[in-house]
């Protein structure tokens, strides 16, 4: 791979300019596709195979419009007034014909006829019915909705709308802008440059500018959640920038040894180049992994993120050797970077000094280590998994008023109805078939209401909406799901009548339990196929097998940090958490692909300059400190870039975003800085040459994919200089 990758890195190096130039054309034809054919992603979550999907599937094809979105006019007056005033009355009236003339809607419930007023007669809401879900909803048709308060908000009464069809206005402001600056100060002080701290930042905006707009586009033909589009843009900034700087960092070492650009763009390549691919295969296989669920959202999230990485593995090895050609010897090493940047410096760094002192005493760093991780991870053991609903909006935002309204006026329980669905295709009195399946329901505990049934044109299915107590996220409501669909197997057993129950409420229960059903199959999938890369880079056993204990530390003690904060609230308002609540249902299995696939990133890094050390000199505690020592300064660098990046999103309003921002960000600071840079190299220590070990038949049978250059090095001893690769020798070099 090496001498593969060295003819790349060269070839790239020598024709710079058609290179960039070729990189900058797909991000145009990108921007282009993308501009032509995006469409707004879904916030709606599909699990086929479960029971809630089933009963919206089944309202879709035989009640159109009963599966369609739904919407809440809420109104609310001061106190000393009341809904039922004359000129109050006559305004919130005026307001719910205006919403039944808007463009799409189905049909809209009278506050006053329906007796959706609470007790005290200051609250009441409007439901609007719509034929189709919220994505197919126009933009027009929303702005009509929208406009349908005006009356009713010149006469005094406050209006807020639920369900998610109207949506405040996105901001303007990027929290990607944030990660960037301090990607580019950890850059300029690792580098010693301006120039080189520019060019990570560089290389790695086009390649996420790529990524994402090709997401766009594949948008058109691909239902894609609003999630996939922030998850792939947080990673692809965060691999794409520690990429290039791998290869940058070892460019401007070979650099500081004498070798001539154009050779040490190669070298830089073929070497920093090899563990590019294997950290970003991990990382793809990780994220690919995510298919093994079944859930579709979670599969194109995967993926969608996966071709990020893929963008940013090839942009690091042909876009920045050919940012190499261009800037040459203008980014070498000067003063202190130089002493630095060589092997074999006169100047003993921070990080062989600090890895002098962890293989010291090996077993007691391990020991402290170990304790740090536990501790970190204990609230792990009271993690609820749920999905977000509107309590976790903004405050002050439509959506999250019209919530704290709602359960004001008529309890926590009306904001997650769950709507059982009779289906009796074959019964000579659907109707009766359909009251007696239903019968029973009011008497179950934790039900505030039940709805009359509701059957659609032909008779034979039947919706009815119970409106529990208690708050959708309760242990309660959990519970009377259960109630219910237990109370609907007998039913069918007995009379051969199907019941489904679904709702906001339903369809969390099934995503969470079918998550957790897939996530050990994910963690075996994952981990297997990550045992099997790491084995063939590093052709040891133990390597691999230290690197899966430590990156299981790594998510122990992420999850802990969010259940600590998220769920249990704990300094919640350092990070904008206004509600704490169950921590989103599919963060645990996304943070496992993807801090899999970094952990093994920082692995690869690490790691390989030891093998390196002990390749040319076969001493093991050696091999450990100068690898350590010549690796950790760009790892650390790394690791903050990612923290940075990551970081940023945590300000995001959204809580699906920040969540995922923060576990990233916390699972890379544990694993970049107390597992990689610490635990590992003490574990290394300990372990001595049989780190390295492999039994014969399998070092026989593995392919040797050469990621430390050895036969590399070789050939190019062997070779006349400048003959080495005679189809590369045209060109010029700075």
């Amino acid at each position: 791979m090496a001498t593969s990758l060295y003819r790349v890195g060269r070839w790239a190096f020598v024709h710079r300019k058609q290179v960039l130039a070729l990189w900058v054309l797909l991000l145009i034809v990108m921007i282009s596709l993308s501009t032509a054919f995006s469409r707004p992603p879904s916030t709606q979550f599909s699990i086929p195979g479960t029971q809630s999907q089933q009963a919206i599937d089944l309202l879709n094809q035989k009640f159109p419009g009963a599966g369609g979105a739904s919407a809440q006019i809420v109104f609310a007056v001061p106190a000393g007034k009341t809904l039922t005033e004359p000129a109050i009355q006559s305004a919130v009236e005026a307001s719910v014909a205006l919403a039944k003339k808007a463009p799409q809607v189905k049909f809209v419930t009278d506050p006053y006829g329906k007796g959706t007023i609470s007790s005290n007669m200051r609250i009441a809401y409007a439901t609007v019915i719509y034929p189709v879900p919220v994505s197919g909803i126009t933009s027009a048709a929303k702005q009509a909705l929208q406009r349908s308060a005006t009356p009713a908000q010149e006469a005094g009464v406050e209006v807020a709308f639920g369900g998610g069809v109207v949506t405040p206005a996105a901001a303007s402001n990027s929290s990607e802008t944030g990660g960037l600056v301090i990607a580019y100060i950890v850059l300029a002080i690792t580098l010693g440059s301006m120039l080189a701290a520019g060019l990570p930042l560089l290389t790695a905006l086009i390649g996420v500018g790529i990524g994402i707009m090709a997401l766009n586009t594949v948008g058109a033909v691909v239902s894609l959640s609003s999630a996939a589009p922030v998850v792939a843009t947080m990673l692809g900034l965060a691999v794409g920038i520690d990429y290039a700087l791998f290869i940058l960092q070892r460019y401007r070492q070979l650099l500081a040894t004498g070798l001539e650009p154009r050779e040490a763009a190669a070298r830089s390549a073929a070497t920093a180049g090899s563990a590019v691919v294997f950290a970003g295969l991990t990382v793809v296989v990780a994220l690919c992994g995510l298919a093994v669920v079944d859930i579709p959202f979670l599969t194109v999230m995967g993926l969608a993120a996966a071709g990020t990485v893929i963008v940013a593995v090839l942009i690091a090895l042909t876009l920045v050797p050919a940012l190499i050609g261009i800037v040459g010897t203008r980014i070498r090493p000067t003063g202190v970077s130089k002493r630095r940047a060589r092997p074999g410096g006169d100047r003993e760094t921070a990080g062989l000094r600090w890895a002098k002192a962890i293989t010291r005493r090996p077993l007691v760093i391990i020991g402290i280590g170990v304790i740090i991780v536990v501790l970190l991870a204990l609230p792990v053991l009271g993690l609820k998994l749920g999905l977000p609903d509107a309590r976790s909006l903004p405050a002050g935002s439509t959506g999250r008023v019209a919530f704290d309204l709602l359960a004001k006026g008529f309890g926590p329980g009306v904001n997650g109805p769950l709507t059982v669905v009779v289906n009796a295709p074959s019964s000579d009195n659907p109707q009766q078939v359909a009251e007696t399946a239903v019968k029973g329901l009011a008497q179950l505990p934790d039900v505030a209401s039940v709805s009359p049934p509701i059957q659609n044109s032909t008779k034979d299915v039947t919706i009815v909406i119970v409106t529990p107590k208690s708050d959708p996220s309760s242990d309660h409501t959990a519970q009377l799901v259960s109630l219910v669909r237990n109370d609907a197997v007998q039913v069918q057993n007995k009379t051969g009548v199907e019941v489904l129950v679904t709702g906001p409420t339903a369809v969390n229960i099934d995503v969470s339990n079918k998550l957790q059903g897939g996530l050990p199959i994910y963690l075996v999938v994952v981990v297997g196929l990550g045992l099997l890369l790491l084995t063939l880079v590093f052709r040891s056993l133990l390597v691999p097998l230290k690197s899966v204990v430590g990156f299981l530390l790594s998510i122990a003690a992420s999850m802990g940090l969010v259940v600590s904060i998220f769920q249990d609230g704990h300094f919640g308002s350092l990070f904008g958490v206004t509600d704490a609540g169950p921590v989103v249902s599919f963060l645990p299995i996304l943070l496992i692909g993807i801090l899999f696939g970094l952990s093994t990133d920082y692995e690869v890094f690490l790691v390989s300059r030891m093998l390196e050390e002990f390749a040319h000199t076969g001493e093991a505690k050696p091999s450990v400190i100068e690898g350590y020592g010549e690796s950790a300064r760009v790892v650390v660098a790394a690791g903050l870039i990612m923290v940075g990046v990551f970081a940023s999103f945590v300000f995001s309003d959204d809580v699906v975003t920040k969540e995922i921002g923060f576990a990233l960000a916390a699972g890379v600071i544990v694993d970049a800085f107390l597992v990689r840079l610490t635990l590992v190299p003490a574990a290394m220590a300990l372990m001595g040459r049989t780190a390295w070990w492999l039994p014969r038949w399998l070092n026989r049978a593995l392919p040797n994919v050469d990621v430390e250059g050895l036969k590399l090095l070789e050939n190019l001893a062997k070779a006349e200089p400048d003959q080495t690769f005679p189809e590369t020798k045209a060109g010029a070099s700075h």
